[in-house]
């Protein structure tokens, strides 16, 4: 007996290791959700409504590990990305339109967060922000350009792990326990126009179209067999809870700190500048650290998902593992979408909270769309064969697509209104 007992703990401790190994796409994209411009919608968030939203984070948690696992699915099953399928199966034109969507609302994206790791740096260091808006396209540019893509993969990685910097900043914020506990598990709506603007920023941040389009990619990019479909469900769930722990973290920190001080929040250096005399200098470090951290992750993947989708949609050759002789499109694309988010902050005219805002906009529209082809490509057994969605990537998918939905509708009636 005490013989199958030690054979049974060396098969745990070895699938346990092999799971651990399987993490890849879906924790960098569960990571890459929480990029600046997220960082400061969630600090936002629990500054103008306090812990009353922990709840709706909560319920978007299922709904995102759903998603992301169907398209994952899709993904490893077919060996194609989202555009290409939708340009084979249903329409060319549409899948052209949806793609120029994403790229726009990306290109702005990434605006957002290229500034705010300027911002912060020029916050620590003085120099003017346009030096730091070069130097941190350099750096991404070289890694993407002439990194191997294992080596890119586990700088990534890193990134995503040193994000728990933002749990750390929660902790020392000491918010009231109970209140937390109440506050998640116990659903509350406000129907003010505040409680219902930071709930659409929220969801819509959480919920976003590129890591859909990038984790499908790298899905596609490492050449997972079939037989790992239900495996890549581990990866994806860790990478999805460890985003929302991070998002969680952020709207305690920006509750505790800011709620109720009716401070003006615009941007990253507004926001950070709010949090120093009420977080302290250890607290106020933290932060911006985080933010530079949260940047270097995200743009390469808003980058690299606006890359890979716009390759496949026109039939280019595209890959990280590829040189730049060999896939030039893609390596255009992503270094283009890099230059042209520079571009957006030096041009006077547009700011931050607009690109956003515009992005936010643009994302609304798209993702529902993007849920539904997911959902009919994922049902349909000419393309999925015997690996069709699962009942669990079904029902918190579709629920996914009514909740975005409706969050359309809402800022739709609100920008014509």
């Amino acid at each position: 007996m005490q013989f199958h007992l030690k054979e049974k703990i060396r098969s745990d401790v070895t699938r346990n290791r092999h799971h651990i190994k399987d993490l890849g796409p879906g924790l960098i994209t569960g990571g890459a959700g929480d990029d600046p411009a997220g960082i400061v919608t969630y600090t936002i968030v629990g500054a103008t409504t306090g812990f009353s939203q922990l709840w709706l984070l909560l319920l978007a948690t299922p709904m995102m590990i759903a998603i992301q696992n169907l398209v994952a699915r899709i993904a490893i099953v077919t060996g194609k990305s989202l555009p290409e399928i939708t340009k084979a199966y249903y329409s060319k034109k549409i899948t052209v339109v949806m793609i120029m969507t994403l790229a726009i609302a990306n290109l702005l994206t990434i605006g957002a967060d290229l500034n705010a790791i300027a911002s912060i740096l020029h916050m620590i260091l003085g120099y003017k922000t346009v030096h730091f808006l070069i130097l941190i396209t350099a750096i991404i540019g070289y890694l993407i350009t002439f990194g191997k893509y294992e080596r890119v993969k586990h700088i990534l990685i890193g990134l995503t792990v040193l994000l728990v910097v933002y749990v750390i900043a929660a902790i020392l914020a000491k918010p009231s326990i109970i209140l937390l506990i109440k506050s998640t598990f116990v659903p509350k709506i406000d129907m003010s126009s505040v409680w219902i603007i930071a709930a659409l920023g929220m969801l819509g941040t959480t919920i976003s179209p590129y890591l859909l389009f990038w984790q499908a990619a790298e899905e596609k990019e490492e050449k997972k067999s079939v037989v790992q479909v239900d495996e890549v469900g581990f990866d994806t769930i860790v990478g999805m809870a460890y985003s929302n722990l991070l998002a969680y973290a952020m709207i305690v920190t920006g509750a505790v700190m800011l709620y109720g001080t009716d401070s003006s929040i615009n941007d990253v250096s507004t926001l950070a500048e709010a949090l120093r005399p009420a977080a302290g200098d250890y607290a106020f470090a933290l932060f911006a650290g985080g933010i530079i951290i949260a940047g270097f992750l995200a743009i390469p993947v808003l980058a690299g998902s606006t890359a890979y989708a716009v390759a496949d949609t026109f039939g280019w050759r595209e890959g990280m593992d590829d040189k730049v002789s060999d896939a030039k499109g893609f390596y255009i694309v992503f270094l283009g979408a890099l230059v042209i988010g520079d571009i957006i902050d030096i041009v006077p005219n547009i700011t931050v909270v607009e690109a956003l805002y515009y992005s936010q906009v643009l994302d609304g529209v798209l993702i529902p769309i993007l849920i539904g082809y997911a959902l009919v490509i994922g049902n349909n057994k000419e393309i999925m064969g015997e690996y069709v969605a699962t009942r669990f990537q079904n029902i918190f998918s579709f629920v996914a697509m009514i909740v975005t939905l409706a969050l359309t509708a809402v800022m739709v009636w609100q920008w014509i209104n």
